[in-house]
């Protein structure tokens, strides 16, 4: 079944791009051009990526976390009495 008509894209076509590692619609449209005319298909191409795993998206979150913790510096939480 065709997901984006102006460039022709099947949901096939999506789903290999995402095995091979797109976890956004942009990633999506960087690998097939997905999303880049009329924008009618990006609704479809995020449910077809849904919110499974993505080693991407995993690294993202780390990365955030990370930067969390580092802007906390020494920020010292006052003791419990």
């Amino acid at each position: 079944m065709y997901v984006c008509s102006c460039f022709g894209i099947t949901e096939a076509q999506v789903k290999k791009h995402a095995d091979a590692g797109a976890c956004t619609p942009r990633q999506i449209a960087s690998a097939c051009k997905a999303g880049t005319d009329c924008g009618g298909c990006v609704r479809r191409i995020q449910a077809l990526l849904g919110r499974g795993d993505c080693p991407r998206r995993e690294l993202l979150d780390q990365r955030q976390e990370h930067a969390a913790v580092s802007a906390l510096g020494d920020v010292r939480l006052p003791e419990a009495a």
